[in-house]
């Protein structure tokens, strides 16, 4: 794994906000994103790799601003590291193949699992359902 997709071909196809956010582990204002808004069947994929994170079937509204999932396609599709950034322990989830700020995940999420993923729109690229 990269330690952050910045290679040349994702400086030249990421926007300014998509490169500090996966880059510098940036958040988006609360509510940004048009993903949170999202209702139609579809994956959510990285937005510097392409690699397929979540789906509309796990996507719920938490109320929180960040699109929120309560679970990854695959545990494996997502690394999880903690971070201190906020002055307390939180659990900051990046994409497993090129290393992408996600997001974080939290333990208030709805059934099944009772997970968050609390996660960036600018971090995913969405692919409606053909």
């Amino acid at each position: 794994m990269n330690d952050k997709p910045s290679d040349t071909k994702n400086q030249k196809t990421l926007s300014a906000e998509q490169h500090r956010v996966l880059n510098e582990k940036g958040t988006e204002r609360a509510f940004a994103s048009p993903l949170n808004d999202e209702k139609r069947e579809g994956v959510y994929a990285c937005a510097a790799c392409g690699t397929q994170l979540f789906t509309s079937e796990h996507k719920y509204d938490s109320g929180s601003g960040w699109p929120s999932f309560y679970a990854p396609i695959e545990d494996s599709a997502l690394g999880q590291t903690t971070d201190h950034d906020i002055g307390y322990a939180r659990t900051e989830v990046h994409c497993a193949k090129c290393g992408g700020h996600m997001g974080h995940v939290f333990p208030d999420g709805p059934k099944p699992t009772g997970l968050r993923f609390c996660v960036n729109g600018a971090s995913l690229e969405f692919k409606a359902k053909d």
